[in-house]
């Protein structure tokens, strides 16, 4: 007989709960006090797991030590969880008076230790505790065959040698186990609902409570008796069950039934909750486009809608955040798969964002929050770790607990946000109205120079950029933004085909040869493979040319990309836009893989020269007929005129053009449309007063 007085006869499931739950309202008192119980209960669900099977091996030792309950941050406490789970197993397996005796007694002795805990907090800190009582025995039971220290543990405790006898009792154990996790469960899920942002009708809300007391006295009381039995099997002195174990078995079988009702019940209830506040959240989202705010808090308060009030993280400091840290400022909701970009893409993106001086300007005007969403409706394992990995590495802040989102939000980001594969970045201003439904490109080609990163800015940005060189590369790479400062001649070219690599070098070399001051560049493909790597190995170990590196290979490209899909996402054509009429065809050239092409041009000059294929080994070919207008048309105006021939017979040109002035405008040479000839320079002076 244990020490833990058995329930003869399990009343009604109801027949108590009046009683109960006024007994169990006296006690709850929670002072703000919480940690990750999610996270508690999965360690725990661990330990049981791994108590069930044949054996212990490594990995699945790796797997219980993901975690340690020193991970776990207990907010608002002093003493550590490890302190609180002593304190329950001492209650659960002491010595105590004849009246302590009482299974009812010793369950709400456990209420009253943990009254300043919320529901959830309570059920799986008593379950914590039982699992390490169970998964004790249970890894002695597993090593004692073959582990000395095992056998002398097992004869101390006198744990009977052969458990078949004992199997009807163990699988009740291991099913009642299961079931107090799975109302937990429950109970962890109505607990993360954000009720004090979205309230729940008070019916609906009266009605859930009241199980949930009702179900937190039974999980513990189970605990309470699982631990007795456990006591028991240890106290065994024989191998064959007794009628104790059979009542034993009855009793445990009892309680599985008592909760399982009990649990269905609650997933019921709790679901009409969830539907509940879903649809609410639904119909606010809805609503946000017609509202003004006077801040943006509201507004966040919706869209990250937890009953946590530090729904965010700081990923550089893992301090949790909530959304007062973002008051008055933009917002910009990075919104992705959970392993949000490729590498280089995240480097360029990161770059862009806060590798710019003008980023330190703007003083915090400005946060960037990662709202990772999964592909189905269930993040598996593999999409958590790479939260977690990338969560806690990037320089932005996130969701602590995606998974918790609301799936209203999920739903609108797809609909109204037209998230689908790719990452979008939407904009809400210091309102918490939204600006941009994607200003992605618009960071990765302006970086922080694109605040507030609305469409209006994005617009505006567009009408002092001209398709020059400076706009293809801006600040990728030092040594070619300080030539373009410099005015020199460069020419970047790309391919896939070595051959082609090596003839054409072998080709400008001749160019440079002359004396012509120009500087030659690989950019390779867009391709992320091993192919580009090793013709960057080769073009290296042959000194073929100068190139860019890897990495900054794809952020090239990655630039031209995002020029283009900002320009159509405006609603440009190739027929209107001469940025993306000339971009397009820079990555129509890309895709074609082994067909060369080279893009020449200088300085910040708007004159720029592409050519693919054939036409391009042609014109070089052709250098020691063009090579000597150089001197007088400039090197780009004697590639033009090698190109291009003058269409008039030698004679006059009375051909005239104006263009605004710029700096170093004087320096350079203008050939005329018409004659393919340079032209002379004139100032002109205009007067632009119209009163």
């Amino acid at each position: 007989m244990s020490f833990l007085q058995t329930d003869q006869f399990l009343p009604p499931p109801s027949s108590l709960d009046d009683v109960l739950i006024k007994q169990i309202v006296l006690t709850h008192d929670p002072d703000g006090r919480h940690f990750d119980s999610e996270l508690l209960l999965r360690m725990t669900e661990n330990i049981m797991h791994h108590a069930s099977t044949a054996q212990v091996s490594g990995p699945h030792l790796e797997t219980i030590g993901e975690h340690r309950t020193s991970d776990l941050e207990v907010v608002g406490s002093q003493e550590p969880l490890e302190y609180t789970i002593n304190q329950i197993s001492y209650k659960m397996l002491g010595s105590f008076s004849q009246e302590e005796m009482n299974p009812h007694a010793r369950t709400m002795i456990l209420f009253d230790l943990l009254t300043n805990y919320k529901w959830d907090a309570k059920l799986v800190l008593v379950l914590a505790a039982f699992a390490i009582s169970y998964g004790k025995v249970w890894l002695i039971l597993q090593l004692y065959q073959h582990n000395p220290l095992a056998v002398s543990i097992a004869a101390l405790r006198q744990l009977p040698s052969n458990l078949n006898p004992f199997k009807p009792q163990l699988k009740a154990l291991r099913l009642l186990a299961k079931t107090m996790a799975g109302v937990t469960k429950l109970i962890i899920k109505f607990e993360g609902l954000p009720i004090t942002h979205i309230n729940l009708d008070y019916e609906i809300l009266a009605v859930t409570k009241s199980q949930i007391y009702t179900a937190a006295y039974w999980v513990i009381r189970s605990a309470l008796i699982c631990s007795a039995r456990i006591t028991d099997l240890t106290a065994t002195k024989h191998d064959q069950p007794s009628d104790s174990a059979t009542i034993a078995t009855w009793e445990l079988s009892s309680l599985e039934y008592r909760l399982s009702s009990i649990c269905s019940c609650l997933g019921k209830q709790v679901d009409k909750c969830y539907q509940q506040i879903e649809m609410k959240i639904h119909l606010k989202l809805l609503n946000l486009p017609k509202e003004k705010h006077s801040d943006n808090q509201e507004v966040l308060r919706i869209l990250f809608a937890s009953r946590d009030d530090l729904p965010l993280k700081d990923s550089s400091s893992q301090a949790k955040i909530g959304v007062s840290e973002l008051k008055n400022k933009v917002i910009i909701l990075l919104i992705s798969k959970p392993e949000l970009l490729n590498l280089e893409a995240l480097l360029f993106l990161v770059q862009q964002i806060y590798d710019q001086p003008h980023r330190k300007k703007l003083d915090g005007s400005y946060e960037i929050v990662w709202v990772p969403i999964p592909y189905s409706q269930q993040w598996t394992e593999a999409e958590e770790r790479s939260f977690n990995f990338l969560s806690n590495s990037l320089p932005w802040y996130s969701i602590r607990r995606p998974w918790l989102l609301s799936s209203a939000l999920v739903n609108y980001t797809k609909q109204t946000w037209n998230f689908k594969d790719e990452p979008v970045m939407v904009v809400l201003d210091s309102q918490g109205t939204v600006t941009n439904l994607n200003a992605i490109h618009s960071v990765l080609i302006w970086g922080a120079r694109a605040y507030p990163f609305s469409t209006s800015r994005e617009e505006e940005l567009w009408k002092d950029e001209k398709w020059t060189l400076q706009l293809m590369f801006d600040d990728i790479d030092p040594l070619l933004t300080r030539w373009i400062e410099e005015g020199r001649n460069l020419c970047i070219y790309g391919s896939g085909s070595l051959d082609w690599i090596r003839e054409f070098n072998s080709m400008t070399n001749q160019v440079v040869r002359a004396s012509m001051q120009l500087e030659v560049v690989f950019v390779g493909t867009s391709n992320r493979d091993e192919q580009l790597r090793n013709l960057l190995a080769t073009i290296e170990g042959e000194k073929l040319s100068r190139f860019l590196s890897f990495t900054k290979i794809q952020f090239f490209w990655l630039r031209l990309e995002s020029i283009r899909r900002s320009k159509l996402e405006l609603g440009k054509t190739v027929d209107s836009n001469i940025i993306l009429k000339e971009v397009s065809a820079l990555l129509d050239f890309d895709n074609n893989n082994n067909a060369g092409w080279a893009v020449m041009g200088r300085g910040s000059s708007e004159d720029v020269v592409k050519l693919q294929g054939s036409e391009l080994m042609e014109c070089l070919k052709r250098f020691p007929v063009w090579g000597g207008n150089v001197g007088k048309l400039g090197f780009l105006g004697a590639v033009r005129n090698a190109l291009e021939p003058p269409s008039l017979p030698e004679g006059p040109c009375t051909h005239s053009n104006i263009v605004p002035y710029k700096e170093g405008l004087i320096e350079e040479t203008v050939v005329c449309e018409k004659c393919k000839r340079p032209m002379e320079k004139f100032v002109l002076l205009k007067c632009n007063v119209t009163e």
